[in-house]
């Protein structure tokens, strides 16, 4: 029976989230066994088609992530050193950033010995509207947009995970697809890093999202909460070379519009908060229960 082959498998899927899920330590074998057993089976699955259908033309993309860089490499905020030769020796600062190394060797060893095509990309922190933003699963943009958002109408701080001095780039979602469709078209393997290199600190990208929300902010530093290294950065000379690749929007465009989109599911939830606290009484009178600040 005639089986028509995927031309492309873009293989996104991993057991992640931010600071508070992948660094506390707590979450390490779930996160190594399901990301791993992902792309073991996405692999040898796809070793199987092949053989059985003689057949071997479908490219898997494969997003891995700027975590495999070795913690000596990122311990100075201002200047990280994440060039894609800069990856061995490997010390990842988490078990999250071994299995995503891992995985790109895995990849490439049935490249080598399957002559399966495969494309993979390191990206560095990629944000936008339709992510996850609440729940303790969500990275750093998305947790500064719901916390602003959040703020009460009077008082309330927001709070900041150490000292708020390390080091990130971040990356609007449109522009890594683009990065990403044009690695999938190209001649090139990889790994590459697809970021931004508009580096800024915790405190800087609150700021950010305080002018985009129109609201002045205070904040509390949490100084005891898992923070990952303490300086990392995109090096995108590679990516420039092989692609003709570079990042266009600022940082304050894409938190602009992904704070809008944020703000939404937050006054959402803040609507809900209200019609809950109004009970309604057997004599028909109607009582407020709960101060909610209003939307």
């Amino acid at each position: 029976k005639y089986v028509h082959a995927f031309d492309e498998i873009y293989q996104f899927a991993a057991d992640m989230g931010g600071a508070g899920f992948v660094f506390t330590g707590e979450n390490d074998a779930e996160i190594m066994q399901n990301s791993v057993m992902i792309n073991l089976n996405v692999l040898e699955q796809q070793r199987l088609l092949n053989r059985e259908f003689d057949r071997n033309y479908t490219k898997i993309f494969y997003s891995g992530s700027a975590c495999m860089y070795p913690e000596h490499n990122q311990l100075d905020p201002k200047n990280p050193d994440c060039r894609e030769d800069s990856a061995y020796p490997a010390a990842p600062d988490s078990e999250y950033g071994w299995e995503k190394l891992f995985s790109e060797r895995l990849y490439l060893a049935y490249n080598r010995n399957h002559d399966i095509p495969v494309r993979i990309a390191r990206y560095h922190n990629i944000f936008g509207p339709e992510g996850t933003w609440d729940g303790g699963r969500e990275k750093a943009p998305a947790a500064i947009c719901r916390k602003v958002a959040a703020l009460p109408c009077v008082g309330g701080a927001v709070e900041i995970w150490g000292d708020g001095e390390q080091t990130r780039s971040f990356l609007y979602i449109d522009e890594c697809i683009e990065a990403t469709r044009r690695l999938m078209d190209s001649d090139f393997l990889g790994p590459v890093n697809i970021g931004s290199e508009e580096m800024v600190t915790i405190n800087d990208l609150l700021k950010i999202t305080a002018k985009v929300a129109g609201t002045a902010v205070s904040k509390r530093h949490k100084l005891d909460a898992p923070l990952g290294v303490r300086g990392r950065n995109s090096n995108n000379d590679l990516v420039r070379e092989k692609l003709g690749w570079d990042y266009e929007q600022t940082l304050e465009e894409g938190i602009r519009k992904t704070y809008a989109w944020i703000k939404e599911q937050v006054d959402s939830k803040k609507v809900a908060a209200v019609e809950e606290n109004f009970i309604e009484f057997p004599d028909g009178s109607v009582e407020f229960v709960d101060e909610v600040c209003p939307v």
